[in-house]
């Protein structure tokens, strides 16, 4: 990106500002730390100039926005074609109230839903189980039937906004389908995706419990074999390195681990049979972003680069589209402290910032009150009112990739795509990541515990928690969004009562069909959306797939 003459010179001029300048500032007053750096990159430098990226060949590493490798994003004309998808995780109690939430924010300018659900229904599990007692509405929507889904979804045009299930499995998924289908919409004009990342959830969601792991992969894979022949708009497939980051990863394990993942998917889904150029393109990421803001802009930059060359070098697919790393992002929730709340709204500026920056397709911003419970209508909307803010008054979306030739950036960027492969390469020594999910999670798992120890050394400021402090009657006090504490007890009655209504065995022959088709190895999600449709539970698919795939949890 310079010419050697140049090159030589600055190499020299760097050395000679060091002892004129910079030499003699150090023996008076010195710098902050010893020792500066990411959780990735060790030793950051004072300055970077052209020296630190002599080696990056502009149109090999970088090229030009939606030109290979992705460096710089997949679109030519990056946000000034098309802003990223704004969403909000949001939902709590049942399908009705979590519809008026969805509705508001929908209202207010938000141009994709997030709807999160409650911990038994991401345990696949009904409200009226002994295991869901006291978590029912929770955090989320309390799913169990058809019904429900229909209530969470009443009076929005599905066919014109795009829905994300944030769901660790496929079961909500047909469930979703059977909706659609109910109320005469065609498949394939459905937008959306659904999480269904089973490897993810094997290391970083240790409460999600269900079938060993390659099991799972074949009811994942049957959700991606049928959105690809049905919904050519979803993305059944979201490989999430968001858990891997809240759990302590490094912005290089991110990366590393996730598309490990990825590769393990790919893998599988072509000893299925399946082109690699039918579903690549509609594969999707879920990265986290916190608050380190060139280390994470540089990130997605690297991320998308080390994709890109995964899919073309090692997988050989043809078309541009399989290369592609498309990826929501959501703002780090391990960053949202309970001192001092308010804070979190910067927090989570800067973060929301650095995804833009580094070309997200999608995002989500947490709202300032999440540490405590589900976001308040008013902190919801805060949290939309800042990415419309960065969309529309910032000016950071008027060019594609802005901090691109940045030499931090790239710098940084060419560092997190060399230790991303190193981890990758690691992975695949011991046999992948279905076999390397437990020492994936060691590894993230030390870095989270050297980085609790810089925080408690106070070599690593968190402000609020370890400086600047407020004493407690200082700190500011919140109204919280409130969960109806007889919801539960509504749930399991309106559940009781759909159960008394429907036809039994009617029921019955949908389940014992789920059962046959997974006894037979053939693809579940035509079955279970009939099923559905009969107004099955959720917790009752599941068991009915569980007989067919001969395992009891």
């Amino acid at each position: 990106m310079g010419g050697e003459l140049d090159i030589k010179r600055i190499e020299e001029e760097k050395i000679n500002w060091e002892k004129k300048c910079v030499n003699p500032i150090l023996e008076k007053m010195g710098e902050r730390e010893s020792e500066f750096s990411t959780s990735s990159i060790n030793n950051v430098s004072r300055v970077y100039t052209p020296e630190d990226i002599k080696n990056i060949e502009y149109l090999d590493d970088l090229n030009f926005p939606g030109q290979y490798p992705f460096t710089r994003g997949i679109r030519p004309t990056g946000y000034r074609g098309q802003l990223w998808t704004h969403r909000l995780v949001s939902g709590a109690m049942g399908g009705k109230e979590s519809n008026k939430i969805l509705k508001n924010l929908l209202a207010h300018g938000e141009t994709g839903l997030n709807p999160v659900f409650d911990p038994p229904t991401l345990n696949v599990r009904d409200s009226d189980e002994d295991i869901s007692q006291s978590q029912v509405g929770i955090n989320g929507t309390a799913i169990d039937t058809l019904i429900d889904m229909e209530d969470l979804f009443d009076e929005i045009d599905i066919e014109k906004v795009s829905v994300s299930l944030i769901a660790p499995h496929p079961f909500l998924f047909p469930m979703y389908i059977a909706m659609a289908e109910n109320r005469g919409v065609q498949l394939h004009k459905l937008k959306g995706t659904i999480q269904n990342d089973c490897i993810n959830n094997s290391h970083s969601c240790n409460w999600f419990r269900m079938a060993p792991l390659p099991l799972r992969m074949k009811v994942h894979g049957d959700a991606v074999e049928f959105a690809t022949r049905y919904l050519p708009l979803w993305n059944p497939l979201s490989i999430v390195g968001y858990h891997i980051r809240e759990g302590g990863a490094t912005a290089a394990q991110e990366i590393g681990f996730t598309l490990a993942d990825g590769i393990a998917y790919v893998e599988d889904f072509i000893e299925r049979g399946m082109d690699v150029d039918s579903f690549a393109p509609r594969l999707s990421f879920f990265f986290s972003c916190e608050t380190d803001f060139l280390e994470e802009v540089a990130k997605f930059r690297a991320a998308r680069r080390v994709w890109a060359k995964i899919m073309k070098n090692r997988f050989h697919a043809k078309e541009e589209r399989s290369l592609l790393l498309r990826y929501h992002v959501q703002t780090a929730g391990n960053s949202l402290l309970a001192q001092q709340p308010l804070n979190n709204i910067i927090r989570t500026t800067i973060q929301a910032l650095a995804a833009v920056l580094g070309g997200c397709n999608s995002l989500h911003t947490n709202s300032y009150d999440e540490a405590f419970a589900a976001p308040t209508p008013e902190a919801a909307l805060i949290a939309l009112r800042t990415q419309q803010i960065i969309a529309h008054e910032s000016g950071v979306a008027n060019t594609v990739d802005p901090l691109g030739g940045s030499y931090c950036i790239e710098a940084f960027t060419d560092e997190l795509e060399r230790k991303s492969f190193e981890i990758i390469e690691q992975v695949d020594k011991r046999g992948g990541a279905v076999k390397a999910w437990k020492w994936i999670q060691d590894s993230y798992l030390s870095a989270a515990y050297e980085k609790q120890k810089r925080i408690e050394n106070n070599k690593q400021v968190v402000v609020g928690l370890n400086a600047f402090t407020l004493d407690e009657q200082e700190d500011q006090e919140l109204n919280l969004f409130e969960i109806d504490p007889d919801f539960e007890e509504k749930q399991i009655a309106f559940l009781s009562e759909i159960k008394r209504k429907r036809d039994q065995k009617s029921v019955e022959r949908a389940l014992n069909e789920i059962t046959h088709i997974t006894e037979k190895g053939m693809n579940t999600m035509r079955s279970m959306v009939e099923a559905y449709k009969a107004l099955a539970t959720l917790g009752e698919v599941r068991r009915a797939w569980e007989r067919g795939a001969n395992v009891t949890v």
